[in-house]
């Protein structure tokens, strides 16, 4: 049975830049390991404009920052994950979390639904739109 991804954009507020806000079965990864009162996923780093996502899962394993406390990351460290293709899988392991954060399980995802998650946020934040979206 594959974990489930939920991937939703929170728009540029008035006092803060777009963040993208990442659920694996209903948990908010970011929130849960960062808090509620940290810096979550910046659009800007995991979806930048005329660029791939690094959250695009290659065979080549790569170690993506997903978020920081409110004391920063240079202080207490990142919550980042390793993302990986596996034939059909994508799986996200080896978390390093912030200081005294609890730590997250892997991850295993259905690569055809991570894909088209990953790809529909890309096409709605290029403005083009993505089919079934």
């Amino acid at each position: 049975m594959f974990d489930r991804l939920r991937v939703e954009v929170v728009p540029e507020g008035q006092r803060w830049p777009g963040q993208v806000r990442i659920e694996v079965n209903g948990r908010d990864v970011a929130v849960e390991s960062v808090g509620e009162d940290a810096c979550g996923l910046f659009l800007a780093h995991l979806f930048p404009v005329g660029a791939p996502s690094p959250l695009r899962a290659t065979v080549e394993p790569r170690r993506v920052r997903m978020g920081e406390p409110d004391c920063t990351g240079g202080c207490c460290g990142y919550l980042s994950v390793v993302v990986q293709r596996i034939g059909g899988i994508v799986e996200w392991s080896e978390w390093q979390v912030p200081y005294e954060a609890a730590p997250l399980p892997w991850f295993h995802l259905d690569a055809d639904r991570y894909d088209a998650v990953v790809r529909r946020v890309e096409a709605e934040l290029s403005g083009v739109g993505a089919p079934g979206s």
